[in-house]
């Protein structure tokens, strides 16, 4: 296969086996168009042709044009994966990048919003509109169960379960996993269902649409359309910072970290595989803690 197949080959498996949206696989796949620009760009051959020597090489170069230590690591993993996958297909024999380290990167921890940042929030939204019951319904879903906007675009009517109380996700890997709802989650998406989904559904024409979510049009809601909804009730709460759907899964996480929640039933809830990835917010609960004592204690320097 020449490189531009196996590039959709790699994309495919990232979509389909790995589940991953079309925006990370992007992502992936940028990388290893830039690794191959380099190699052509050098007479190096192509992507199935490497040696030892190239990720050292490609090392160098990432470092040479001034690429951050975190963007390098990102293409570094990029590039493991996709040669991992060569190798698995039986493409190549060795994988070479896996044997190079990615430079050392400080984590950063996720930023959130403070509980009276998502009151303000929910206060901004205009409840009197097809539209704005939607979107009070999505952020009550998107705060209250820590959900990926990936899991809240793609999950259907029946996998709300109203009588038990819980919504059916398809997280990662497709793995499924159950979600407690409480009753304000409840009471929002029975006001979207019963007064705004048909509104917006009339639009389209299509009556089998059986996603849960829907556009101004009556179509399926994106990630992209979910992104710029968020926007713009950031805008009319004046929360004055850049924000993005998977800061309520990380708000989510604090909150319930900062009000006593076991960090074991946190990884549940957010269907992380390792523990490790929900680690992460207890860095930000302990940032939390150090900001109230700083800011009530007595004797405290200014």
């Amino acid at each position: 296969m020449i490189d531009p197949e196996l590039i959709q080959a790699f994309k495919n498996y990232l979509e389909s086996e790995r589940s991953y949206s079309p925006h990370t696989a992007l992502n992936y796949i940028n990388d290893v168009e830039e690794f191959r620009a380099y190699l052509q760009t050098n007479d190096l051959g192509p992507l199935t042709g490497i040696n030892a020597s190239y990720p050292r090489y490609y090392l160098s170069y990432l470092h040479e044009k001034g690429y951050a230590p975190r963007s390098i690591a990102r293409k570094l993993s990029s590039l493991r994966s996709f040669y991992r996958y060569l190798a698995k297909t039986e493409v190549i024999e060795v994988n070479h990048f896996s044997s190079i380290s990615s430079p050392r990167v400080d984590k950063k921890l996720p930023a959130y919003f403070y509980e009276e940042e998502i009151d303000e929030l929910f206060n901004a939204i205009d409840v009197g509109t097809p539209s704005g019951k939607r979107n009070y319904a999505m952020l009550e879903l998107l705060y209250g169960t820590g959900i990926r906007v990936s899991e809240l675009c793609s999950l259907s009517i029946s996998d709300i379960d109203f009588y038990n109380e819980t919504i059916l996700v398809a997280g990662k890997g497709n793995k499924e996993r159950y979600l407690p709802i409480y009753d304000s989650i409840k009471n929002a998406l029975l006001d979207y269902l019963e007064f705004a989904r048909p509104s917006l559904l009339a639009r389209s024409g299509n009556t089998d649409e059986k996603r849960l979510f829907l556009n101004f049009h009556g179509g399926p809601l994106t990630q992209r359309g979910v992104r710029v909804i968020i926007n713009d009730i950031c805008l009319r709460a004046a929360i004055n910072q850049k924000a993005h759907p998977h800061m309520f899964r990380h708000t989510f996480a604090t909150h319930l970290l900062n009000n006593g929640a076991d960090l074991r039933s946190v990884q549940e809830l957010l269907g992380h595989a390792n523990l490790s990835s929900t680690q992460i917010y207890t860095h930000v609960s302990k940032e939390n803690l150090r900001r109230e004592f700083l800011k009530r204690h007595p004797r405290r320097k200014d």
